[in-house]
């Protein structure tokens, strides 16, 4: 995808942004697309490879480095002190997606309590104690944009991972609660839900002929999205374009769900 063909949001120069699970797929094209506009931005990753690599893809491309710190989101203490460094080295956060997470399958008859607990602490414990962190710098720095990150696999009442598509439905409730809470600080929470993206991990564990026909066929656009895709509504929603936008649903799913 062109970006330089792409609309520009230049009240997103400057400002500091934290991304987390950005060092592949969707994230990582967030990450690059806030790069693009002139954002300070910081990322959190468990794979350092990819996330370094990123890093240096984007200083040639761009010019402009992201900050990347190794993070796991499981580890809460260690999230809070990443956005935390994160203020400190690019000014108050005044963006923060909340992208992370992992879509393993997984058998319900299978799924003992600690696998659970383990689902939700890596699909949405982290997003609230996230916006916990970076709310008092978002109000410092007079207001904010929190994107969450849902999925449209609960609407689609798939299966075979119960712990991923309770903690996606639950995701933006989340963010209906903090929009109330957080909405007199001018800070604004909404939910994105992404489709079937074709990130390299989708087109490796998941994407067959047989797949993608299913796909085409209940999409009403029948093009494959790409993260980019996704990408390009986040920093909308993240714009001054969208400032009396909160506690909403966005899908990206070229009409499936």
């Amino acid at each position: 995808m062109d970006l330089s063909k792409l609309a520009r949001h230049p009240g997103l120069k400057g400002r500091s942004v934290f991304v987390s699970g950005g060092g592949s797929g969707i994230g990582a094209a967030i990450v690059e697309s806030f790069v693009d506009q002139g954002s300070k931005v910081a990322f959190v990753d468990i794979d350092e490879t990819k996330s370094q690599q990123l890093v240096a893809d984007l200083k040639a491309k761009h010019g402009n480095a992201p900050l990347f710190i190794r993070c796991d989101l499981k580890d809460i203490p260690a999230l809070q002190a990443a956005i935390a460094k994160a203020g400190k080295e690019h000014g108050d956060i005044s963006v923060l997606v909340n992208n992370g997470a992992n879509d393993q399958r997984h058998k319900w008859d299978e799924l003992t309590p600690e696998g659970w607990d383990d689902r939700i602490a890596v699909n949405m414990k982290h997003v609230f104690f996230a916006m916990q962190a970076a709310a008092p710098q978002m109000k410092r720095a007079g207001g904010g944009a929190i994107v969450n990150f849902g999925s449209i696999s609960w609407k689609l009442a798939m299966g075979g991972m119960p712990g991923y598509t309770a903690s996606k439905a639950g995701i933006h409730a989340l963010t209906r609660s903090m929009a109330r809470d957080l909405g007199p600080d001018k800070i604004r929470v909404n939910t994105v839900l992404p489709g079937w993206i074709m990130t390299e991990r989708q087109k490796t564990l998941w994407l067959t002929p047989e797949a993608d026909a299913m796909r085409e066929a209940a999409q009403c656009l029948k093009d494959r999205i790409q993260p980019e895709d996704v990408a390009r509504l986040v920093l909308f929603l993240c714009s001054d374009d969208s400032r009396m936008c909160t506690a909403q649903e966005w899908t990206v799913d070229g009409g499936w769900a």
